[in-house]
């Protein structure tokens, strides 16, 4: 078997290249990323692409149609990847999101390809707190982000054929230690703030709701949709990955942490604007579809699992917004040492695909 994994260099690819090269141990697996969080590592034993059979640096944008001689699957978790970043650069985030997605597909599709696993996300419903949203339900996009998911899958369907069989696993919000860790997800900011300030400031009044699922939980989905047959789901399938036990209100969330590092101060502003970004997600379906992939890890095993990985990599950084570990920030120093141009590409590549 021969897999591509694109956006392998970020917070989820790790666990997905340890959890394919663990289940295909005989598979050829090749690593395609764009480079721009390769750096910022948390002190792990070893790097993490070692598992690789080989890694290429290039853009999705630029996706050589060769690379797809003899692959059997392709895994796409290239993206940009927050609402921060998609709202300060929109156009990139259909560019890269949407378009170059489709592009490839289509790639696949022309040259064989069996498989095609899309990282989509349960933010396609936006505002949606009243009842756990099902996959045919009403979508309601609220961002960048989420609308450049939305405009994949349904492109993503129109080319899903007997031959071609495509899974969009819409994942609930990331959260875990990582090799490449981010803090700008919801759980993993409390815990570092947890961890280096015994304090949690929830920006909004700590009402909405947010499922979550674990980096190792959603390594083990693309797995899933890798060995994915069409008489289980069909030729194209967008499934909302997590577990209903993971629907969470932030404070609660917040308020778990304080349990498991003591001492910690939870404070919520009562005074925020209403954060619409609210919904609870239902997971029977995926439950259904792969009752040998579903989660494994809670809230408290990744609340210790994040608390130990930080102790381990020694953090003591009370400016962490401000650091490697907040992908905006990141983005913002490449481009203001003249690295990243305003379309977020590599200066010295002068090529651009839309």
């Amino acid at each position: 078997m021969k897999i591509i994994i694109l956006g392998n260099l970020g917070y989820i690819g790790p666990a997905v290249t340890r959890q394919f090269r663990l289940s295909f141990p005989d598979a050829e697996l090749i690593g395609f990323d764009i480079g721009y969080f390769a750096h910022c590592l948390s002190h792990p034993p070893h790097l993490p692409e070692v598992q690789l059979n080989c890694q290429i640096f290039g853009d999705i944008r630029l996706f050589p149609e060769s690379l797809l001689d003899g692959v059997d699957a392709v895994v796409d978790l290239a993206a940009i990847s927050n609402d921060p970043m998609g709202n300060e650069f929109e156009d990139v985030t259909m560019a890269v999101n949407y378009r170059s997605a489709i592009r490839l597909a289509e790639m696949c599709k022309r040259n064989r390809v069996k498989k095609f696993v899309y990282a989509s996300s349960c933010s396609v419903y936006g505002a949606a707190s009243q009842y756990p949203k099902k996959e045919d339900d009403e979508l309601n996009p609220l961002t960048a982000y989420a609308r450049s998911k939305i405009a994949a899958e349904t492109e993503l369907e129109q080319l899903a054929d007997d031959t071609f069989t495509v899974t969009c696993p819409r994942f609930a919000t990331a959260c875990g230690f990582s090799s490449r860790l981010r803090l700008d997800l919801a759980l993993n900011d409390f815990v570092a703030g947890a961890w280096v300030d015994q304090q949690i400031d929830i920006l909004s009044d700590g009402t909405p709701w947010r499922p979550m699922i674990n980096s190792k939980d959603m390594a083990r989905a693309f797995e899933w949709g890798v060995l994915r047959e069409q008489d289980n789901g069909g030729s194209f399938l967008a499934v909302n990955t997590g577990s209903n036990e993971w629907n969470n209100q932030i404070k609660p969330l917040a308020e778990a942490v304080a349990v498991e590092i003591p001492e910690t101060q939870v404070s919520v502003n009562l005074n925020a604007a209403p954060d619409k970004r609210s919904y609870r997600v239902n997971f029977d379906l995926y439950k259904k579809l792969a009752p040998d992939h579903q989660p494994q890890l809670d809230l408290k095993s990744t609340i210790r699992e994040l608390r130990d990985g930080l102790e381990a990599m020694h953090f003591n950084d009370s400016n962490f917004r401000e650091s490697q570990f907040i992908r905006l920030r990141t983005l913002g120093r490449l481009r203001e040492q003249g690295l990243l141009n305003g379309n977020l590409e590599w200066v010295w590549n002068r090529s651009r695909v839309a």
